[in-house]
């Protein structure tokens, strides 16, 4: 792993300890495999790959109900898959380090 990355993925999980969002890893899991179970999760993931998509390119692309969106993006955050931001009014969601491990190790191999 080079150390840039390995740097950002350490960055990463103190921020993820100080937002009290580690969890204890059986737990981590089972909402990680539950994430991935769902086709539309994992080409949201790829979608997303490296950059940022708005919430709306996501409703667009996978022609999803915002509900049905909303859904799926909370879920993959929540796997801590992706990650949100509000700029300029907008939502875009982009990967974190684990998104792009699983990117990375998974669906790019």
């Amino acid at each position: 792993m080079s150390s840039d990355l390995q740097k950002r993925k350490q960055e990463w999980l103190e921020k993820l300890k100080r937002e009290g969002k580690l969890r204890d890893p059986t737990e981590d899991h089972k909402i990680g495999l539950r994430a991935l179970q769902h086709r539309v999760r994992r080409e949201i993931i790829k979608f997303i790959g490296y950059g940022k998509r708005s919430f709306e390119e996501i409703v667009e692309r996978f022609n999803l109900s915002e509900a049905q969106a909303r859904m799926h993006l909370d879920l993959l955050e929540e796997a801590l898959f992706v990650e949100s931001k509000v700029e300029g009014g907008k939502k875009y969601y982009s990967l974190t380090p684990r998104g792009e491990a699983y990117l990375e190790n998974v669906e790019w191999r």
